[in-house]
Order: C-alpha cells, then sequence, then structure tokens
C-alpha cells in the first residue's frame, strides 16, 4: 500500500530515476491527467477522465500509470483560500486512500489552490471558446499542480 504523507523531496528520492510523474486534478466530474517527461522538466497534460465510479476511475489510472511507466502521483489537493481543508480536501484524501490500497504508487498532496482559475484565465486570454474550455481545462490544469510541484525541486 502506497503512503500519501510523503513530502514532495521524500517522495522523489525514494522512486528510480527513470521514472516519470503524474499530476492529477481530482473534480467531482472529471479527473484531469498530466505526465511528465523523462527528465521530469516539463508537465505535459494527457487526458481528462470523466469519473463513473472508483474502480473505473482508478483502473484508467493503474492503466496509464503502467503505459506511462508512472513512479509517483502528485495530486491536488484543493485548500481553502484561508489555509484550511474543507469536504473537497476530505474527498480527495479519501481517493488517495482509497487509490493506495490498488496501487504501490506513492502519492504525494500539492496545493492547488487557483490552479483551475489560473488555467481558465490563460484559456479565456487564448480566446478560447467556452466549449474548448471545458473540453481542456481539467488535464491543463494537472499539467499546471504537476509544472509547479515540479519546479519546486529546482
Amino acid at each position: 500500500m502506497a503512503s500519501t504523507d510523503l513530502t514532495l523531496p521524500q517522495a522523489i528520492a525514494a522512486i528510480p530515476t527513470d521514472r516519470r510523474l503524474m499530476g492529477l486534478d481530482l473534480g467531482s466530474k472529471t479527473i484531469g491527467v498530466a505526465t511528465s517527461d523523462r527528465t521530469r522538466m516539463i508537465a505535459t497534460p494527457i487526458e481528462t477522465i470523466a469519473r463513473k465510479k472508483f474502480t473505473q476511475d482508478a483502473e484508467r489510472l493503474l492503466a496509464i500509470i503502467a503505459a506511462e511507466n508512472i513512479g509517483l502521483i502528485i495530486l491536488g489537493l484543493p485548500v481553502n483560500m484561508d489555509g484550511t481543508e474543507g469536504p473537497r480536501c476530505q474527498s480527495t484524501r479519501s481517493f488517495a486512500r482509497n487509490f493506495a490500497r490498488l496501487s504501490p504508487t506513492p502519492v504525494v498532496f500539492w496545493d492547488e489552490r487557483l490552479s483551475t482559475a489560473a488555467v481558465e484565465r490563460m484559456l479565456i486570454q487564448a480566446d478560447a471558446s467556452r466549449a474548448k474550455r471545458d473540453e481542456v481545462i481539467d488535464k491543463l490544469a494537472a499539467a499546471w499542480i504537476l509544472q509547479a510541484a515540479l519546479d519546486s525541486l529546482r
């Protein structure tokens, strides 16, 4: 069973250097997924998973982990603006605990405050239509979360 109480530097030190990282933006309706390159410098959005049941969502994530040689999951934690944790954080932590029962891949939480809002502003500035924004925002938010974590390692 994977631990969810590691810090990012601890988790990075514990995984093989050839393993990539995966960023997740966990929403109530979708899961945005991003992966790092092999050098762990660049986050790339890869998929938005439409949430169904936990088991189906987990199966898709496990398939991505296997296909992409993932060694660590960076899971966005939706902390309130005042730093407190509300129901969305509890749901995210519960998801991580349940997922840890299915996969040995360690999970590290990353404060994702304003990630979706920042990505939405960027898409609006790029003149993306509302439909296009809805289609890509979750995987771009996952990339935003993962890139912030990668940048913190430098």
